[in-house]
C-alpha cells in the first residue's frame, strides 16, 4: 500500500488509555516571538516539533534572530534581540503556517528594511488585509500582492513608532495577537481598538498571558480595546503546555467508542480555550472529570468517559479548531448536532465548513450547511475514501470515524505533519489498532 491513502482499522474494544499530547503549537509560536524580541536568552521547553513551528523558527532566523533548536528534546534556546530586527532585508517562506505569516508580518514592521512573506497556494487565498491596514496606520508600508488582500506580503519599514490602531476582529484573532506582541517594542506602545465581534477570544487571552510571562503588560481597557505600554520582554525558561487541540482527537475517540481517555497536562486552568471541547462532549452524554494537582499544572489531567450519545446545538466560536472533531463525533449521536458562529473557519487551511460537510456526507450523514456553520444529521454510516484538502485537522478528525466504521480511508495522511507528525502512531497506540497493513513510517 502507498502512503497516498491510509485505511483506519476498526477498534476491537473501546478506546482506553492515558496520553500527553505534544506541546501546543499556538503557545510555542507565541513564545518563540516573545523570546525572539526579549532581552537576554530564553529556553523553551516542551516545544512542538512540527512543520508550523519549524517554519516559525526558520522565519525568525531569516530576520537575524539566533535560535538553537533541539527538536528531539523538545527544547529551543532563543537569543533575544531586545526588540530589534537585525536583518534589513529578508524573504520569508511561511509555507502553510497562518500564525507565522501573520505574526512575522508584524515583527517585520519593527525592522528597518524591506521584507517579503509568502506561502503555499492556499496561503495566497487566506486574507491578511485587515492586519496590513493596521500596520499601515502605524506607519509601516505593508501591501498584499494577491487579490482580496491575500499574500504574498511586502513590508517596507523604517521602524514602528506605535500609537493607536484599529483591527477588525471577525476574520482572525491572530491579527490582534500579532499587533499586541510587537507593541511593547515600539517607542509609544500601542492602543488596539477592535472593530466588530472578535472571534476565538481564548486565543487573545493566550497571547496576553504569554506576553505577561515574558514580562510585558497588555491591559484590557474595555470590551473592545487593549492598551499596551512600551516596555520590554525578558528572557525566560518557559514550559509549553500540551496541545489542547491535539487532545480533542483522543477525547473524541473515547466518546465515539464508549471508552475512557485521560489527557495529561491539561485542566480548566489551561491557557488554551480548546480544553472546553471536553465540556462539549459532556453535553453530548460523556462523563467528565477534571484532576487538578494544586501547584504544578504539568500534573493536571482531564478524563472523558462513555459515549457521546446525544446531538447538541453549540456555539463553537471560541473553540473553532475543534469543529471538524465534533463534526465526526456528531455522526454517532442519536440526533442532529448544530454547530454555529464559526464563519471564520472558511478561511483556514481549507473551507472547514463546506469541505467538512462534503466529507461527512460521504460517510452517509445528511448535512445542512449555513454561512456560519452546519448541522449534522446522523444516518447509517458508510465506508468511504475521504479527502483531507492538505488540512491536518481534517485528516486527524475524519480518521476517527474509521475506529467504528469499516473501510474508512484517509487521503494524504502525511498532512498531519503540520502540527502533529506522530499522530498516526499515537492514535494506533491508544486505540490498540492492528496496523500491520500500514507503511512502516506510520506504525507505532
Amino acid at each position: 500500500m502507498t502512503t497516498d491513502a491510509l485505511e483506519i482499522p476498526v477498534c476491537r474494544a473501546p478506546v482506553k488509555g492515558t496520553i500527553r499530547p505534544p506541546g501546543s503549537k499556538s503557545i510555542t509560536n507565541r513564545a518563540l516571538v516573545c523570546a525572539a524580541l526579549a532581552e537576554g536568552t530564553s529556553t523553551l521547553l516542551g516545544v512542538l516539533d512540527s512543520q508550523d513551528t519549524r517554519v516559525m523558527v526558520d522565519g525568525l532566523r531569516a530576520l537575524g534572530i539566533g535560535l538553537d533548536p533541539d527538536w528531539s528534546a523538545g527544547r529551543i534556546i532563543v537569543h533575544g534581540s531586545g526588540g530589534r530586527i537585525p536583518a534589513t532585508a529578508a524573504t520569508l517562506d511561511c509555507a502553510a503556517s497562518g500564525t507565522t505569516i501573520r505574526f512575522l508580518a508584524a515583527v517585520c514592521g519593527l525592522g528597518h528594511g524591506i521584507y517579503r512573506l509568502d506561502g503555499t497556494a492556499r496561503m495566497r487565498k487566506r486574507p491578511i488585509g485587515d492586519l496590513l491596514d493596521a500596520l499601515q496606520s502605524l506607519g509601516v508600508e505593508a501591501s498584499a500582492e494577491s487579490p482580496g488582500g491575500c499574500p504574498p506580503v511586502a513590508i517596507q519599514s523604517a521602524g514602528m513608532p506605535g500609537g493607536a490602531t484599529t483591527v477588525r476582529g471577525g476574520t482572525s484573532s491572530q491579527f490582534a495577537s500579532a499587533l499586541a506582541m510587537v507593541a511593547p517594542c515600539t517607542p509609544a506602545g500601542m492602543t488596539i481598538d477592535f472593530e466588530g465581534r472578535l472571534v476565538s477570544l481564548p486565543y487573545l487571552e493566550m497571547t496576553r498571558r504569554v506576553m505577561a510571562d515574558f514580562g510585558a503588560a497588555c491591559h484590557v481597557a474595555g470590551p473592545t480595546r487593549w492598551s499596551i505600554p512600551a516596555g520590554r520582554y525578558v528572557g525566560q525558561t518557559y514550559a509549553i503546555e500540551p496541545d489542547a487541540s491535539a487532545a480533542s482527537y483522543f477525547l473524541a475517540a473515547a466518546a465515539i467508542t464508549g471508552g475512557s481517555v485521560t489527557i495529561e497536562g491539561l485542566s480548566r486552568r489551561s491557557m488554551q480555550g480548546d480544553v472546553a471541547f471536553a465540556k462539549a462532549l459532556h453535553r453530548m452524554g460523556c462523563a467528565l472529570e477534571w484532576h487538578e494537582s494544586g501547584n504544578d499544572p504539568a500534573e493536571d489531567c482531564v478524563t472523558v468517559s462513555g459515549r457521546a450519545a446525544h446531538g447538541i446545538d453549540i456555539d463553537m466560536n471560541a473553540i473553532s479548531d475543534t469543529v471538524p472533531t465534533l463534526g465526526v463525533v456528531a455522526l454517532f449521536a442519536d440526533g442532529p448536532t448544530t454547530i454555529r458562529n464559526v464563519a471564520h473557519i472558511r478561511d483556514k487551511e481549507t473551507d472547514r465548513i463546506s469541505d467538512l460537510g462534503r466529507e461527512l456526507s460521504r460517510l452517509g450523514a445528511r448535512i445542512e450547511e449555513r454561512h456560519d456553520g452546519l448541522t449534522v444529521h446522523p444516518a447509517q454510516l458508510l465506508s468511504a475514501e475521504l479527502a483531507t484538502y492538505d488540512d491536518h485537522r481534517m485528516a486527524m478528525s475524519l480518521a476517527l470515524a474509521g475506529l467504528v466504521v469499516p473501510g474508512v480511508r484517509i487521503l494524504d495522511p502525511r498532512c498531519t505533519g503540520k502540527t502533529f507528525p506522530d499522530y498516526w502512531q499515537a492514535l494506533a497506540t491508544i486505540a490498540a489498532l492492528d496496523t500491520q497493513g500500514w507503511p512502516e513510517g506510520f506504525r507505532p
